[in-house]
């Protein structure tokens, strides 16, 4: 039996790469970095299946490019704004991500960002690594209190409940915003739901937890952070080009805002001469909100579960676009 042909862009945790190379016919980009675009134009022609990353940009010229046998698209991530998902499903190609799995392990770091930012760990540190601790001082990097707080939550998806439900433990006043308002999800997390305008206002916290859209690209922009409490802090990791880079630093350069905290970046990754850097009230990370061994593992099995099933031309557990097989053409 010929094994189907994959090509996987970038090495994942070995118990998802052992299932695809036991199944198919697997050529793997092993570099730590992603495969520049003319490689990835090459490496895809004649494969029967992709696994990809969202740092791989999968539009309809890459889809051609890697011919009409190309079956299935599997993202290894839980969005797909990487993937041109009209275009895949007008070829009849089949794309699946990895939903659910890393629903908690986000979460929690998101929080932790959150009480990171709050309570100035990273500068704590930083202030000792500088040889500037010499005794204990009543005014020494005074942050802000969690407790009591409240806490906006921009997106009450999966992840964005699971930020809701962490700050229960802390008595937090939560509110939300999210285009689909439903009082009962609301209800279920102890939130509240209201309009941008009066979270912003109100929300000694905003994090972020919308997927990147046209709709939600610099959602959070000069004239959102004005709106903001000055003393507040924004997290963020959803996506990077949701928040206005270059507003958000006259923001925190200024003092519009307090703090900010991101896993995620715009451009990503952010360049290490980059004025975001330069900000003591920062904390920035490198995209690592769901990177546990337990999660990325389970990612990374999901990943190719998902791309096996399609191969077989059965439905995938995670499929963005289902109508490939319930309705071919």
């Amino acid at each position: 039996m010929v094994k189907p042909k994959v090509y996987v862009t970038r090495m994942i945790p070995q118990a998802g790469l052992d299932m695809v190379r036991t199944f198919c016919e697997t050529d793997v980009w092993e570099e730590e970095t992603p495969p520049p675009r003319e490689v990835l134009l090459q490496k895809v022609q004649g494969i029967d299946g992709l696994l990809a990353l969202l740092t791989d940009t999968i539009d309809a010229a890459l889809m051609d490019a890697a011919g009409p046998q190309l079956r299935v698209i599997s993202n290894y991530a839980v969005g797909y704004d990487n993937v041109d998902v009209a275009a895949a499903t007008v070829r009849g190609i089949l794309v699946t991500n990895t939903p659910g799995v890393l629903t908690d392990t986000t979460a929690d770091f998101a929080f932790t960002l959150l009480m990171a930012a709050a309570r100035r760990v990273v500068e704590g540190m930083d202030y000792i690594r500088a040889g500037k601790w010499l005794t204990w001082g009543p005014t020494l990097l005074l942050g802000q209190d969690i407790h009591h707080a409240t806490l906006g939550i921009i997106g009450m998806g999966r992840i964005g409940s699971g930020m809701a439900r962490r700050a229960q433990g802390f008595e937090m006043r939560v509110l939300y915003y999210d285009p689909y308002c439903r009082k009962e999800k609301g209800e279920e997390v102890g939130a509240e739901c209201v309009d941008l305008d009066t979270l912003l206002a109100e929300s000694d916290f905003v994090s972020v937890h919308v997927p990147l859209t046209p709709e939600t690209y610099h959602m959070l922009g000069a004239e959102q952070f004005r709106k903001m409490k000055p003393s507040a802090i924004l997290i963020n990791t959803a996506r990077g080009p949701i928040v206005d880079s270059d507003a958000l630093y006259e923001a925190l350069k200024n003092g519009e805002i307090a703090y900010a905290a991101l896993d995620v970046t715009e451009p990503e990754p952010l360049p290490a001469d980059h004025k975001l850097l330069t900000l003591p009230n920062i904390i920035i990370c490198p995209h690592i909100a769901s990177a546990s061994v337990i999660t990325r593992t389970k990612m990374a099995t999901m990943a190719a579960e998902n791309l096996i099933a399609g191969l077989k031309g059965e439905m995938p557990p995670y499929p963005v676009n289902p109508e490939v097989l319930l309705h071919p053409k």
